[in-house]
Parts: C-alpha cells; structure tokens; sequence
C-alpha cells in the first residue's frame, strides 16, 4: 500500500510539472535562438557604426547576460517558482553593486560615450585635465596617453568625457605661436623679412596657411613680432625648436640686434 501511495504521487507530480517542464525546455530553446539572432543582428548594427571592438564585445556580453537572466526569470515562473522574490533581491544586488562602483560606473558611462561619438581616436595629439600627450589607448574605464617626455598617462574616462578636451590633430594642422624681441635701433622692415625668410624656407613650414610676421607690442626694452607658422599637427615640436634656432642665427647674421637678456614668450593658441 506505501509503495503505491509512492507511485501514484509520483504519477500525479508527472502529471502536473511534465507539461511545465516540457513548455519551460521550448521557451528555453526558442529564447536562446531568439538571443543569439537579436545579438547578431546588434553586432552587425554596431559594425555599421563603426563601434570600438573593446566596446562591442562588452555590449554585447552585458545585453546577452542580461536577456538571458531575463530568460531564466520566465522559466522559472513556468514552473511555477514564485519569481517576484528573486527578481526583488537581483534589483536590492544591482542597487548594492551600484552603489559601491559608482565611480567605476562614471568611468565606464565615459568610456562608452568617447567610444561612441569619438572626439578622440588612436593617434590624436590632445590635451586634456591638465596633460599633453598621444592617444595610446582607449578602454572600457580609462584612456592611456603617450606624453611628449614618453611618460605612460592614464586618465579615468569619466573625467576625460567631462572635461575639455583640445584634440591638436583632427584639423591635421597646427599653428606655432611664437614672439621674438628686436633692439628699437633696428629697422622693422629689414627684421620683419629676416624672420619671415626663415619661415619660408623652413621645409616643414606650411605655404598654406601662409606664415606671418607682424608687430605685436612695443615693450619696455624690445620691439616684439609675432611670429605664426603653420605645420602639421606631428611636424610641430620640430618647427617649434628649428625656426626658434634659426631665427637666432638669422638676426645675428642681418646685424639686427636681440635684447639681452630676451625672454622668448610662447603664447597659448586660444
């Protein structure tokens, strides 16, 4: 008699849940076919857009975790487990792990939006919070740069995305802003045309934009001219350091006398 009361427990329990267990087998194998087409058809969106690959494929595992989760969530009810529960404590852990990571999650905001719409890329010269130096590298939480005294530089992405960013290679040009002081005993024609000589014959000069000589102030012990080649944006610590050189060795050679002791004053493009 026990062992019967064994067996038809068990017929009914087969009777109940072998439907469900069945329904929750074909949910789970249309679901994992729908995930893996949905993503496909995401990858390829993200192709089109031209996505970072670092980027891709963190998108693309964070959506597949999650539908998947999703997935699990609707079996189990199939089942009949009680899911408001389980859904409850997954929303308290993403609230808890939220929290905690805050700032990574800033980080990671920022990365994905300079991925996205790319004011930088691998190559650039830029400036940003306060540092100089090339994009190296460009990752989910930070943006490595290459600085001018080959220092590594890691800057958090949530700050970069925030910031301003001065990007000296997108236009693929860049202007050199130099000052040069000559004695007021010179005459302003003949310095003017020996700087501008310099300039022109400079290889690395630009014919276009064309250089530029003009007076900038009358100071207290010089006449300063602004001196304005225009490079490309790789080309400028060399014509920075070349025609500063040559200007010297130009004006000694006209005669025309240079203020001693002479600050050479570098202005800022603004």
């Amino acid at each position: 008699m026990e062992l019967q009361k064994w067996i038809d427990k068990g017929y009914e329990l087969t009777l109940e849940y072998a439907p469900k267990i069945v329904l929750a087998i074909v949910i789970w194998i249309v679901g994992a076919f729908i995930i893996k087409h949905l993503r496909k058809g995401i990858s390829k969106t993200m192709d089109k857009a031209n996505y970072d690959l670092s980027l891709k494929k963190f998108l693309l595992n964070l959506i597949g975790w999650v539908l998947k989760i999703v997935l699990i969530i609707v079996i189990l009810g199939t089942l009949g487990i009680q899911t408001a529960s389980f859904a409850a404590i997954i929303a308290a852990a993403g609230l808890a792990i939220g929290l905690a990571l805050q700032g990574s999650l800033g980080n990671f905001a920022g990365g994905v939006l300079l991925m996205i719409f790319k004011p930088i890329k691998l190559g650039d010269l830029i400036e940003a919070q306060g540092e100089v130096g090339v994009v190296k590298e460009i990752e989910i939480f930070t943006t490595k740069l290459t600085g001018l005294s080959n220092r590594e530089i890691i800057i958090p992405n949530g700050s970069l995305s925030n910031g301003n960013i001065i990007n000296y290679t997108t236009e693929g040009t860049r202007r050199v802003d130099l000052v040069f002081g000559v004695g007021y005993d010179s005459d302003i024609k003949q310095a003017k045309a020996v700087l501008l000589n310099v300039l022109t014959n400079h290889p690395k000069v630009l014919k276009d934009p064309a250089p530029t000589v003009n007076v900038l102030e009358l100071a207290d012990s010089s006449i300063n001219f602004a001196v304005r080649p225009w490079c490309k944006a790789e080309d400028y610590w060399t014509v920075y350091f070349e025609v500063t050189e040559q200007t010297k060795e130009a004006l000694d050679t006209a005669g025309i006398e240079i203020p001693y002791p002479h600050q050479v004053e570098i202005q800022k493009q603004g």
